[in-house]
């Protein structure tokens, strides 16, 4: 049977002052006890921990304040040590949980598995050829050639994580990073959720807090709304793109549909011939597949103009319902720096059109930082501005009303605003004055 704890006073420095020389203890839980050794010169706080058969596990955790004053680091007030103690006892108990559990889940581990689950899925969406491993490249790039990626996920903290974030290139567009920080953030959330018995339970606020994207950044971009008028310099600079590249109508048509529906590039590549109902004028858009765990399947309809009708039907004649509408030709290296024309087939991601993008905008004299998702914004802001209800504007776009009220809570205002304007009547008749020959002398 295990002895009964005697506790001793050391919270403070004067109580530690009075006592003998040797470690003294104080339960911080039942299994947690926090120790003081004292020395001639100050002491040192210790914790131990319960293993179970009356065998206990002890660790020196950092120097009291008995001389210095303490820095929360290697120096430790009384508060601070319980703190450690605590925090040392929870990683030593995950360490045991991950070591007796298999072999441990790294950061390497965890971006692996991200990885082939998002390609599988994709595979069984688009097939073969429609497989994007941006992803992947993106991750391998700048997370697996860092120190990170070799911690063991149960081990990392806030620290490491923000270490990495500040060593990446200066040379990356805030647009790569978000994209880049959002895969490793869901390839680490969907490793905490798999192994989460051998996990901490503070995993995920690491996490969270630790790859906290930058909300500067993001308002930056949703501020990108364009005319009307701009809208169509760039269709009509993609035109011009579009001859001089020799895509025969592939590239215009694309950036038509973007402007004309404002969804998602993934939405837009997913048309087919058949969602295009020329006598309705509209698109059946499909629905996004963003969003984890729920299978996302139906279509939104989105009224057109007559222009956008007639710029696809060069697109739609003769083909099969079931084809993709928005194609492109793909090439072939056959020698040297010589490509000839292989086959025609979907588009497949955005990144296909970042430097087509680039030339459009610079064609159409727009800031070069004017980003592809500004069609998408502009046909948001568009709607409100009509005064259309915010919940039909939100499902226009795949989106929630939650989202617009957020992002777009100004536009909404303005919009409102306009429409009580259009309520105002004329309530007071104000009597005429009375002429200058009327007035009495």
């Amino acid at each position: 049977m295990a002895k009964v704890l005697k506790e001793t006073a050391v919270t403070t420095k004067s109580a530690r002052a009075k006592l003998a020389e040797g470690t003294h203890w104080r339960s911080i839980d039942p299994d947690t006890h926090l120790g003081y050794r004292k020395a001639p010169r100050g002491g040192r706080w210790l914790v131990r921990w319960y293993l179970g058969d009356q065998t206990y596990r002890q660790a020196t955790l950092a120097t009291a304040d008995d001389v210095f004053e303490a820095d929360g680091v290697e120096t430790l007030d009384y508060t601070q040590a319980c703190i450690a103690a605590r925090h040392h006892v929870a990683q030593a108990r995950a360490d045991v949980r991950a070591e007796t559990a298999g072999p441990p889940v790294t950061v390497r581990s965890a971006i692996a598995a991200y990885c082939d689950t998002r390609e599988a899925r994709e595979r069984s969406q688009r097939g073969e050829k429609g497989l994007k491993r941006d992803a992947r490249s993106r991750l391998t790039l700048h997370v697996l050639s860092a120190c990170v990626a070799d911690l063991p996920l149960h081990r990392l903290n806030e620290e490491a994580l923000q270490e990495w974030r500040s060593g990446l290139p200066d040379a990356l567009a805030p647009s790569s990073v978000r994209r880049l920080v959002n895969d490793f953030k869901a390839a680490l959330n969907a490793a905490a959720r798999t192994h989460r018995a051998r996990m901490p339970a503070e995993l995920a606020g690491v996490i969270r807090h630790g790859l906290s994207t930058d909300a500067p950044a993001r308002s930056e971009a949703r501020k990108q709304i364009l005319t009307d008028a701009d809208v169509r310099r760039i269709i009509s600079a993609a035109c011009q793109v579009d001859e001089a590249r020799g895509f025969e109508g592939d590239l215009a048509r694309l950036v038509i549909v973007l402007a004309a529906t404002g969804a998602r590039f993934s939405q837009v590549a997913e048309i087919r011939v058949g969602d295009v109902q020329v006598a309705e004028r509209r698109l059946m858009v499909p629905t996004s597949k963003k969003g984890r765990g729920v299978k996302r399947t139906g279509s939104i309809a989105v009224r057109v103009g007559d222009d956008v009708i007639d710029a696809l039907r060069p697109a739609i004649a003769g083909r099969k319902g079931p084809a993709p509408l928005l194609e492109r030709w793909r090439y072939v290296q056959v020698k040297g720096a010589t490509w000839k024309r292989d086959r025609r087939g979907p588009w497949a991601t955005a990144s296909e059109i970042t430097r087509l993008w680039a030339e459009i905008v610079k064609t159409a004299q727009l800031p070069i930082n004017t980003v592809p998702y500004s069609l998408r914004h502009s046909s948001i802001v568009r709607g409100l501005r009509a005064g259309l209800p915010v919940r039909l504007v939100a499902a226009l776009h795949d989106t929630s009303s939650a989202m617009i009220e957020a992002h777009y809570a100004a536009y909404i205002v303005d919009a409102l605003d306009e429409l009580a304007a259009r309520a105002v009547v004329n309530l007071v008749t104000i009597p005429a004055s009375p002429s200058p020959s009327m007035k009495p002398d």
